[in-house]
């Protein structure tokens, strides 16, 4: 491809699509995607990215059209996008609607993975109407978080919209009065062999000897279970087919004995239903019609299905996604958890993490990760994702959510005070939102001195014309400054670039914290004082940000995104 035209052409298109303001973060991917091999040379293309858009944003909107009428004019179209469709669940009742379920492990709270995974099952509720259950499977004493009883419901909630939350530990009583079923229908048993002779018993396709003991005795074994048998001495099994070619379907385990005290019930409990049991029994009882789950779950739904059979329901329509994994982000809740325990990081909502809450307080929202869901669809492919290009994506989606009603403001980082000689007393009047003027205005009234951010004044060459966005034109002659004109056509024919700018007076001391850590200060305009914490704002050329705190002689930002 010819990367000058290219870079002009997306700069064009880009500018006309915002209104004559072209952001070269929105033209890169699109020449990647046309020619990904400029990958290799990405400075270089990002240099020349920034010099056309800096001359395309000199030019009217009018100038642009025309120019790209000239140069691709089929990028003028206003073509609807095509929007992927997300496929179709079997065997749905649209009166009913469906009845899903997510579970997250409660070794934390949720993070990116959960947010992709259980964001699938959310849509499709949404899409069908129905229930979603949010089930905590906390039925090992040994690995639980405490605080996720309430971290995950939380999450769940901003994420996903109403969840009916099911914990497990609650329910024992519930999975025992199956047990009892099953062992009256003579397909469980009590296995009180060695771990050893019955993995020989599996490995020779030869029924365990307690397999065919009498009704009365596996009934009796079962209540030894709660009274007698130490820890390891007896398990529940299900009775299934010990010469099935998958040795992982052969009789296996249902129920143990675990003397560990539990986070949320204590000594209460001595037996545990393993996974397969109590999933089987909460998905009967929910009347679960749809279950969506990760490929490495599929011998678990041959085991649930048997479970199923032999008390005479029907298994839920089941699909499998693959493994989502990213390359260059830490999800893991025990690794992230020793971290903070460490003092590594501040805590779940640390803004480095890639977790909910973190992304949450970031400006993030949830029907960005239900969009970024909706387009991954129900696929048995395995993923690896680059962190980086994930949030482009995300950062993408949520963009256009937020731009619609987001008011912009002036923020100048590393405020740099600048005297312009001869300078007119102005008033400035700008929209709160470009496209929309029913939001409002903002106000300045200037005078002859002015902040710029420290990185725009090292920059500053003499003899060069600049602007103040939006306010007037200056030119830089050593240590001095003078006022040209506050003509946006003289700017056009000879200026350099547009900086970003703030009156001395009434400004509001400001922070914003970035995703590494590091924080950058200066000063937002006056009307900022009015924002309530949570409020999200676009500082214009700085990025989407979030008030977190709001202080008497300071606002804190967390930063989102460009």
């Amino acid at each position: 491809m010819d990367l000058k035209q290219s870079i002009l052409k997306y700069t064009l298109q880009n500018a006309i699509k915002y209104k004559g303001k072209a952001n070269p973060g929105n033209v890169i991917p699109k020449l990647i995607h046309e020619d990904p091999s400029i990958r290799k040379d990405m400075k270089q293309v990002a240099q020349e990215v920034a010099k056309v858009v800096q001359e395309v944003n000199k030019l009217s909107l009018e100038e642009q059209t025309n120019q790209l009428q000239e140069l691709a004019p089929e990028l003028l179209e206003d073509k609807p996008k095509e929007k992927k469709q997300l496929k179709e669940l079997d065997f749905v009742d649209r009166k009913k609607g469906v009845i899903m379920r997510f579970a997250p492990s409660p070794s934390g709270p949720m993070h990116l993975g959960h947010a992709i995974t259980g964001g699938l099952t959310a849509v499709y509720v949404k899409k069908y109407g129905g229930k979603f259950i949010l089930r905590i499977e906390d039925t090992n004493p040994d690995n639980i978080y405490s605080p996720a009883y309430e971290l995950l419901p939380k999450d769940a909630e901003w994420l996903f919209g109403k969840v009916e939350v099911w914990i497990q530990s609650d329910r024992l009583n519930i999975y025992y009065d199956y047990v009892e079923k099953l062992l009256t229908l003579a397909k469980v048993y009590v296995c009180t062999c060695d771990p050893e002779d019955f993995r020989t018993c599996v490995k020779e396709q030869a029924d365990c000897p307690c397999r065919e003991l009498t009704l009365n005795e596996h009934k009796k074994r079962w209540d030894k279970m709660f009274k007698e048998y130490e820890q390891g001495e007896a398990v529940l099994r299900f009775k299934s087919d010990m010469k099935d070619k998958n040795p992982a379907m052969r009789d296996f385990p249902l129920a143990r004995i675990n003397d560990s005290e539990h986070p949320r019930q204590g000594k209460k409990y001595r037996v545990w239903p393993l996974m397969n049991l109590s999933v089987t029994v909460d998905d009967i009882e929910a009347g679960m019609t749809h279950i969506i789950r990760a490929k490495d779950h599929e011998d678990n739904a041959k085991r649930q299905k048997l479970i199923f059979k032999a008390l005479d329901f029907d298994y839920p329509h089941s699909y499998f996604t693959g493994r989502y994994k990213f390359k260059d982000l830490e999800i893991s809740c025990s690794k992230t958890k020793e971290k903070i325990a460490e003092g590594k990081f501040d805590g779940w909502e640390d803004i480095r993490l890639p977790f909910i809450g973190s992304l949450r307080r970031r400006g993030y929202q949830a029907e960005a990760f239900l969009n970024y869901t909706k387009e991954i669809g129900i696929s048995n492919v395995d993923k690896v994702v680059e962190g980086t290009e994930f949030f482009k994506h995300l950062a993408n989606l949520n963009r256009e959510i937020l731009d619609k009603d987001t008011h912009r403001y002036f923020f100048v980082k590393d405020p740099v005070k600048i005297h312009i000689e001869n300078t007119p007393n102005l008033s400035i009047k700008l929209k709160l939102h470009p496209e929309f003027p029913e939001k409002g205005y903002r106000q300045f009234n200037t005078s002859n001195e002015f902040y710029i951010s420290k990185e725009d004044f090292d920059n500053l060459q003499d003899n060069h014309m600049y602007r103040l966005m939006d306010c007037l034109n200056f030119k830089k002659q050593g240590i001095k400054f003078t006022f040209i004109s506050e003509s946006v056509e003289d700017f056009k024919k000879q200026g350099k670039s547009v900086l970003h700018w703030l009156p001395l007076s009434n400004l509001t001391k400001t922070e914003v914290l970035m995703p590494d850590k590091t924080l950058v200060k200066g000063f937002s305009e006056p009307l900022t004082n009015n924002l309530k914490e949570g409020t999200i704002v676009q500082f214009e050329r700085f990025g989407f940000c979030r008030l977190d705190k709001s202080e008497p002689d300071r606002l804190l930002f967390w930063f989102g995104h460009k």
